[in-house]
């Protein structure tokens, strides 16, 4: 696996560096901001880990840039910023994953092999085919509504929110934070948890079909076959 890891800080990146490296993982570092996106298309790795705070151009420029030029690598923000305000900010410009500062380097590295399992995020443009679904589920994207066999499910615009962030990705986790940004849009007063009280109620809902709602602890939830 090759992770491209972005941080100025010498000691963070040295520390990053050789724990990933005795994790098995190939890195490449770079520690400016305004070299980070020529030095990312350069390595073409599988896993981008990018810090927010950096020289020149600050971590979410950088992917923003990444995202418009439809470089689909998944990306680790890692930051000192941990409140759930600047973690929607990072998933709406295109990030995959958030893990705040300090971290434990075992979960590092269990973040970043989820994120290489998933592959590049997102369908190539122009792409309008449904998603194969497990559990006989189906995705009608022209009326949003998702089908179990031939009866549309009947479900909350929450709910469906949810249950359609999660049929776009089959089998691959999709993070809570991610999932909190879509059930819950602009609705900064509403608690980060309430987002489990949807997923509990969509569990109900589902357990007639062959879809299960799995949690993966500190990575998010996914959608499998029973």
């Amino acid at each position: 696996m090759k992770v491209l890891l972005v941080e100025d800080d010498p000691s963070m990146q040295t520390a990053l560096c050789r724990a990933l490296r005795r994790r098995g993982m190939e890195v490449e570092v770079c520690g400016d901001g305004r070299a980070a996106l020529a030095a990312w298309k350069e390595a073409a790795p599988d896993v981008v880990v990018l810090d927010l705070t950096l020289p020149g151009l600050d971590g979410l420029q950088i992917l923003d840039l990444a995202r418009r030029e439809n470089i689909a690598t998944p990306v680790l923000i890692l930051t000192a910023r941990g409140t759930v305000g600047d973690r929607i900010i990072g998933l709406n410009t295109g990030a995959d994953d958030y893990l705040p500062k300090p971290f434990d380097l075992d979960e590092l590295e269990a973040r970043v092999r989820a994120l290489a399992r998933r592959g590049p995020a997102g369908a190539a443009p122009g792409n309008s085919a449904a998603p194969a679904t497990p559990g006989g589920l189906r995705y009608d994207r022209e009326s949003g509504a998702i089908y179990h066999r031939d009866e549309v499910l009947e479900l909350t615009p929450r709910e469906l929110a949810l249950l359609q962030a999660l049929v776009a990705k089959p089998g691959h986790a999709v993070s809570k934070e991610r999932l909190y940004e879509l059930v819950f849009p602009g609705e900064t007063e509403v608690q980060y948890e309430a987002i489990e009280v949807v997923v509990y109620r969509l569990r109900k809902k589902l357990a007639h079909t062959g879809a299960k709602l799995v949690t993966l602890r500190g990575l998010g939830y996914l959608l499998k076959g029973a």
